[in-house]
């Protein structure tokens, strides 16, 4: 199987670090972000990873030059001229999963000693379109899911906006924790162009195809996007 780590991203809540760097190489005990996700991904045997690049660019691949990839097969998809968010990089890199059925996507700043492969065959057995990592923490925006872990919509717990795409009789909010198992029959099914969320994505197809959550509440995870998150992921991942 094959991955895509989302690296392009400007990374403004973690100011000051990311005026002068990627916040894919923060550092955590010693080792960037970057290094501890390809090391993450190696651990379910997956070691053919993309990853999209544009804020300090230069600084991701030639990290990646001087380590050898820390290991992997590590490929690029430069989004130097413009960065097109998740949805937009991710249609961009399409081409390198032509021969797969299905992908792993995560983003560069969260930590998780997850079991993705659990992940990965629950996304097989039910035979998703798409599987998104969710937690029980609380998060200012969640995605909505039925009683059968059906993707149904997305909540701002701090403006109140909501979007349904999915009737249910209840609604229940999961925080996302930039984890994806994809089948890649997807990339026929995006209609969007260039610049777009991959939020926008599953909205879209929600309503039509078979898109769930896995729980992985209980494991060790932590959104490094902030200043004071370095530390408190310095006590979980050593």
């Amino acid at each position: 199987m094959k991955a895509m780590i989302f690296a392009a991203g400007m990374g403004t809540r973690l100011k000051p670090f990311t005026d002068k760097h990627p916040k894919a190489l923060a550092v955590v005990n010693n080792k960037t972000l970057l290094q501890r996700n390809i090391e993450y991904l190696q651990q379910f045997g997956i070691y053919n990873v993309i990853i999209n690049v544009h804020h300090f660019s230069n600084q991701i691949i030639n990290a990646l030059e001087e380590n050898k990839g820390w290991g992997s097969d590590v490929l690029i998809s430069n989004e130097t001229d413009e960065v097109l968010e998740t949805g937009g990089g991710l249609k961009k890199a399409a081409w390198y999963f032509k021969n797969e059925n299905d992908f792993v996507v995560m983003n560069a700043d969260v930590l998780t000693d997850m079991h993705l492969n659990e992940m990965i065959h629950q996304h097989q057995q039910k035979k998703c379109l798409a599987t998104l990592a969710v937690s029980d923490r609380i998060s200012s925006r969640s995605f909505l899911f039925n009683a059968n872990n059906e993707l149904c919509g997305w909540q701002n717990a701090q403006t109140n906006e909501q979007k349904i795409v999915r009737a249910s009789e209840t609604f229940i909010p999961k925080a996302f924790s930039g984890i994806h198992v994809i089948n890649t029959s997807i990339f026929s099914l995006i209609q969007q162009e260039r610049k777009f969320s991959m939020v926008d994505i599953y909205l879209s197809l929600a309503s039509k195809y078979n898109i769930v959550s896995f729980n992985h509440s209980g494991s060790k995870f932590i959104d490094v996007g902030k200043p004071e998150n370095i530390i408190k992921a310095e006590s979980l991942f050593i």
